[in-house]
């Protein structure tokens, strides 16, 4: 079932922990990929070192983020590499969380086409790495999660075991660096990088 606009109506770091164990899709012309959410950061803006939206910086790049919950932040980091994150939380609350990694389930020959690697834990074991997979780019920024092309959706009633830890590479967020915002599928094999924290 497609989750509803009151579940990312709430804090990010709610929104964050339990989008560990549902299922990201986005549908294409060239076909529907799916992977389990096994690995999400939440960055909280106003009074997060780490977040783009910190210090109120509302600039074209963030302003998916000061509008209400349910929308997808796509943005690129060092020109290469396009990432996703779902917007959370009240309009003028800017708080966001990045879907790190996913386990494919869903359109694995197509992901395995549009990354040019074959092994399944390679494919989205990251931010870059599971946007080209899925095929998520920049044009879909701003896309309603709650719309039929790019949504999340809950696979089961399993309630999953998480692990929090602390972000990765948020050296330069003083005391930010050492929240305990990323959490993790605890024991999956998926993740980008281990469980450090």
């Amino acid at each position: 079932m497609k989750l509803s606009r009151d579940f990312y109506m709430r804090s990010g770091l709610i929104v964050a922990r339990e989008l560990v164990g549902k299922q990201l899709v986005h549908r294409t012309p060239q076909g529907v990929a799916k992977g389990l959410i096994v690995e999400v950061e939440a960055y909280m803006g106003h009074s997060d070192a780490a977040a783009h939206s910190y210090q109120s910086r509302l600039t074209k790049r963030t302003a998916i983020q000061f509008g209400p919950g349910g929308y997808a932040y796509i943005y690129r980091i060092y020109g290469l590499h396009t990432c996703m994150n779902v917007v959370a939380n009240q309009e003028h609350v800017p708080e966001a969380v990045l879907i790190r990694a996913l386990q494919p389930t869903d359109g694995i020959d197509l992901m395995r086409q549009r990354r040019g690697r074959q092994e399944l834990r390679q494919l989205c074991s990251g931010p870059g790495k599971l946007c080209q997979a899925m095929g998520i780019t920049m044009s879909d920024y701003g896309l309603d999660l709650c719309s039929d092309k790019l949504y999340i959706e809950t696979v089961d009633d399993t309630i999953p075991e998480i692990s929090a830890t602390k972000r990765i590479n948020v050296d330069y967020a003083g005391e930010a660096r050492d929240y305990l915002w990323r959490f993790v599928l605890k024991n999956s094999e998926f993740i980008s990088a281990p469980p450090f924290g």
